[in-house]
């Protein structure tokens, strides 16, 4: 949004509402909050696609650029419904890629499907994504336009590094291993813990469930690690650059994801990465240089990854060092943004 203002368009969000979008506004931007729900509600979706509807035709809008998937085959379809004359569509992620059910996957893929017929610019956020989309022709020419954020606030900060450790109590010379992202099952929680009873370090954790996230609660594995003062559980936290610049190791044991941003901030902050070998992070991580991939929904890599780290300062700075220089390369914010934008045609 920052971007397309920037290059003297009117820009208008539109989302879930949610205390997260007063920053938004703060900034001028505007934002129409809309009933978008993570729900598989034909009712929810109905009332959605109506609201979308209603919105697109009052705005009369040049190009609609929508995401994720259901949302973004509902504004899709309702942009088409109600004439727009370009939509676009960034996939952060084919649901049919993440493990589950068959049946599922195969909505999944029959909604991509169904959407990428809609879509006049089709963009992915991963390599892998855009030749799964060019294979199973849901679009003719997929772009993938990566992800990125901005190196000036995510980097190496020793001054944070001793403020955020003396407010945790955390002496300056202890091994910490950070984790940043949504307290889900596909993130490979279960798995990290069961590591981290091998591995003689400690773990933050650093965010929280949503109300419309699904799946198994995780609270219980957290509360049975057995990790005693070792974990520590830190909430939504707005200071994640400060919190990454604190830590010593970041690890992201998912099971499927898009292109993760937790990734590209840690590897910002030079910080190795422990990741899985899966689509979007083995694009960041290259193995033995900026970081350790390991196989996904398995332990005894993950406590072999993570211990050679925590026991060789000289190999975590090492790759932290060349992790923040390929993050500089590929992933910093202005130029995947600019190349975003190109895409658009804006």
């Amino acid at each position: 949004m920052r971007g397309i203002r920037g290059r003297g368009h009117d820009v208008l969000g539109v989302s879930a509402d949610g205390p997260l979008l007063d920053d938004v506004r703060a900034e001028g931007l505007k934002v129409q909050p809309l009933p978008l729900a993570r729900s598989l509600s034909p009712i929810a979706q109905a009332k959605a696609f109506h609201a979308l509807y209603t919105l697109f035709r009052a705005e009369k809008p040049d190009l609609v650029h929508a995401h994720m998937p259901i949302s973004g085959f509902l504004a899709r379809a309702a942009a088409r419904a109600a004439g727009v004359p370009k939509i676009a569509y960034t996939c952060h992620g084919f649901l049919f890629n993440q493990p589950g059910p068959w049946a599922r996957r195969a909505a999944s893929l029959a909604m991509e499907t169904a959407g990428g017929m809609l879509t006049e610019v089709f963009l992915t956020v991963s390599q892998e994504e855009a030749a799964d989309a060019k294979r199973l022709r849901i679009a003719r020419n997929p772009i993938a336009v990566g992800n990125g954020r901005d190196a000036t606030q995510f980097a190496p900060d020793p001054i944070a590094r001793a403020r955020i450790r003396a407010e945790l109590g955390v002496p300056q010379d202890r091994v910490v291993i950070t984790a940043v992202s949504r307290l889900v099952r596909h993130k490979g929680y279960p798995e990290l813990l069961a590591a981290m009873a091998n591995v003689p370090a400690e773990l933050w954790v650093v965010g929280e469930r949503l109300p419309s996230d699904h799946g198994e609660e995780m609270a219980p594995y957290f509360a049975n690690a057995g990790l005693g003062e070792r974990l520590r559980m830190l909430g939504y936290r707005s200071d994640v650059a400060a919190i990454l610049a604190a830590s010593d190791i970041f690890v992201l044991p998912s099971h499927f994801e898009g292109l993760p941003m937790s990734v590209i901030e840690a590897m910002l902050c030079a910080l190795p990465v422990v990741a899985t070998d899966i689509r979007g992070p083995r694009e960041q991580v290259v193995q033995g240089e900026t970081g350790l991939l390991v196989p996904p929904a398995t332990v005894p890599p993950l406590v072999d990854a993570l211990s050679a780290l925590v026991a060789d300062q000289t190999l975590r700075a090492r790759l932290g060092a060349a992790g923040r220089l390929r993050a500089l390369a590929h992933f910093e914010e202005s130029a995947v943004v600019s190349a975003t934008l190109d895409a658009l045609g804006l």
